[in-house]
């Protein structure tokens, strides 16, 4: 064979490896990122309002890690193979919730003050947390097809189904009674629901354009201060020039006409909320993969006018643009997060705390529940964080608050959601578990379960 045939045969044996291996290191996973009284790592608890101030591509050239030779993509020693790749994969969702016995109560820490303990469980794959105006907490979910709702009953809780053969009906949003359902494709609604619990009407449609992606096809709904609905639609990949539609929150009326995009350039944001005084949606978003296992970021965003950018595909964390789709771009273009939440920790569901029962320092300030990595060595995340805030809406810490769902780098817990109650203690949803715990200050005691 001449020399000219092997250098061939060799760059075709070459061209076959990353054929072979590319598409499983990035293909999309079935995870928002693509997240003792121990303190998250460095790295996702700076007082991010400073980790987020650097603007412009220029300014944040950071290093992706490097892997080595034998562990990552021909050609991309930031990536890894599909070995390594599956190796990092996420906790499978279990087919039914824990039982009592099994849940991670025991090992969950807060603050000095503050107590945890579980408020319900056997809810599978528990994950949006709405309450009724009657008191009763409604829960969705997105692996399987119901929506639930937890009563009290003679001073126990039991766990109803008030809606089932649904897609992926993990947003809620509840209006004068009416409880708004987020599917992958549409939105429906439950009128008076609470008023029909033993015999829930039929979900009735509101809105239907809505694309059909498997990829962040899930949908996270609320209702403004405007008495509109708000709903996000992913980006229908890990990274890409997303379609018309995508990558966006929308808004629109609660009879689903007047649709429009209120902020633009967002991946994948599975939370949001109002400030209680300035009326400005703050929302979470998770950063893109394989970029590294420590960048980028997960971020939390502030809303200052409608139809602001907030920089995907072509910028991440507010400072470092993408390597594929940044070029001829400026971070400088797009406005930055408020606060940088941990590289790929999954920060999901966010609640401003509004309630009287926790000290002073918490009111106003946001609670935000990270699921937690799936795709790192060394996973973060697994925990309820809480930011809090300036005057001026600026970030002013970040702190951990309700910790211990991650052990040994395993999951036995993974928060999705938070719920500011009448009482003003705060519950938070664990989809693995598929329970619902209760976090209260002092000697706030909760009903039987």
């Amino acid at each position: 064979m001449s020399r000219a045939s092997r250098r061939s045969a060799w760059f075709i044996q070459v061209l076959g490896a990353v054929l072979l291996v590319a598409p499983a290191a990035f293909g999309q996973q079935p995870d928002e990122s693509t997240e003792s009284n121990v303190a998250p790592p460095a790295a996702s608890r700076a007082p991010a309002a400073q980790e987020a101030t650097p603007r412009g591509a220029s300014s944040a050239r950071e290093t992706a890690a490097q892997l080595p030779a034998d562990a990552s993509v021909p050609g991309r020693p930031d990536i890894p193979n599909a070995g390594v790749a599956a190796r990092m994969r996420n906790a499978p969702q279990p087919p039914l919730p824990a039982p009592a016995d099994k849940l991670p109560v025991a090992k969950l820490k807060v603050p000095k003050g503050f107590k945890v303990e579980l408020y319900a469980s056997g809810i599978s794959n528990a994950r949006t947390l709405r309450l009724g105006d009657k008191g009763t907490l409604f829960v969705g979910n997105r692996v399987f097809d119901k929506v639930y709702a937890v009563v009290d009953r003679n001073g126990k809780r039991e766990v109803k189904v008030i809606a089932s053969g649904l897609d992926r009906p993990n947003g809620l949003a509840l209006h004068e009674g009416t409880l708004y359902i987020a599917e992958g494709t549409k939105i429906s609604k439950l009128e008076k629901i609470e008023d029909s619990l033993d015999n829930p009407p039929k979900p009735s449609l509101v809105y239907s354009d809505l694309p059909n992606q498997q990829s962040h096809g899930w949908r996270y709904v609320a209702i403004g201060p405007d008495n509109k609905l708000y709903i996000n639609v992913g980006a229908p990949c890990n990274i890409c020039e997303p379609p018309q539609g995508n990558a966006q929150i929308r808004r629109l009326n609660l009879d689903g006409s007047g649709a429009e995009a209120f902020a633009r350039g967002v991946r994948n944001s599975v939370g949001f909320d109002w400030h209680p005084v300035s009326k400005e949606l703050y929302f979470t978003d998770n950063g893109r993969d394989w970029f590294s296992e420590d960048l980028p970021h997960d971020e939390l965003n502030r809303v200052t006018k409608a139809g602001q950018h907030f920089g995907y595909p072509y910028c991440h964390q507010g400072n470092i643009a993408d390597r594929e789709l940044g070029w001829g771009r400026s971070c400088d273009d797009f406005v930055p997060p408020v606060a940088l939440l941990g590289p790929h920790s999954a920060s999901l569901g966010m609640r401003f705390y509004t309630g009287k029962m926790f000290p002073g320092e918490y009111r106003n300030a946001i609670f935000i529940a990270r699921h937690g990595s799936w795709n790192r060595t060394k996973k973060i995340g697994g925990d309820v964080v809480v930011v809090k805030l300036n005057k001026d809406g600026t970030v002013k810490s970040m702190e951990p608050f309700l910790t211990g769902f991650l052990e040994n780098n395993e999951y036995n817990g993974r928060p999705v959601d938070v719920q500011v109650m009448k009482d003003g203690s705060l519950l938070v949803s664990d989809d693995l578990a598929g329970a619902v715990y209760r976090v209260s200050y002092g000697d706030a005691r909760v009903a039987g379960r």
